[in-house]
């Protein structure tokens, strides 16, 4: 089935929201989430009800069908393997890296696919944490983790996963060194402000809103498995 980058996206947004909220999910969050008028985004549910890709409750909102979800996770594995070979090939800031794919996940084969996987071997998670879905096409599984907003002073946590959502915070946060894989340590949590932590021996000042976009894994100072996390990330 041939389907158009516009229905691709709608079905991808509501995967990422049924990640965040209870399915279904209302037409106002996915128009919110494209950044589409309401009405367009209506029109483009019609059709996926059509196709057998959503099914619709009655003033509640839309949820994937089984073939619905494979269609989103197949867009989600091309945009994820693009950013990592965008990052890790072509040499894009990771800040870059998300709208760029977003153009491309539409557009390459299954056999570029493969081949990108395999140039990549098979790589686990992209650059800002997020898992990469498998050639199986089954949901990645996305681990609890906690928010940075919600850490503690003198917590030390690994981060783990960063939202790609904002260009202007990837391009900060890259500059101060936090990154998925990298240790930090919570000096300072002011109300309603800055978040201070010491990275690399250096302190940095992160803005409660990014914090809160930013997830961790809180380390035990007695854990001798805590090598073995951060090679995880």
């Amino acid at each position: 089935m041939a389907l158009s980058p516009a229905v691709e996206d709608t079905l991808k947004a509501i995967y990422h929201l049924q990640q965040e909220v209870s399915p279904p999910v209302s037409t106002s969050d996915i128009a919110e989430r494209l950044d589409k008028a309401q009405a367009t985004v209506t029109s483009t549910l019609d059709r996926l009800e059509a196709q057998g890709l959503i099914a619709r409750e009655p003033y509640q909102g839309s949820e994937l069908t089984d073939d619905g979800k494979t269609v989103a996770v197949e867009v989600l594995r091309h945009h994820r393997l693009l950013e990592t070979y965008l990052a890790e090939y072509l040499d894009y800031p990771w800040e870059q890296v998300h709208e760029e794919a977003d153009r491309l996940e539409h557009h390459i084969s299954e056999e570029f696919e493969r081949r990108l996987a395999e140039k990549l071997e098979n790589p686990r998670r992209d650059p800002h944490g997020d898992p990469i879905p498998g050639k199986d096409l089954e949901p990645p599984n996305q681990n609890p983790a906690t928010p940075l907003s919600a850490c503690e002073v003198g917590d030390r946590v690994v981060i783990t996963r960063v939202s790609d959502r904002d260009e202007d915070d990837l391009a900060y946060l890259a500059d101060v060194g936090i990154t998925p894989g990298t240790d930090v340590r919570i000096v300072d949590v002011a109300p309603f402000g800055m978040i201070t932590l010491e990275v690399d021996d250096t302190e940095q000042a992160v803005p409660e809103g990014v914090a809160a976009s930013i997830r961790v894994t809180v380390l035990n100072h007695d854990d001798p498995a805590n090598a073995e996390q951060r090679g995880d990330a």
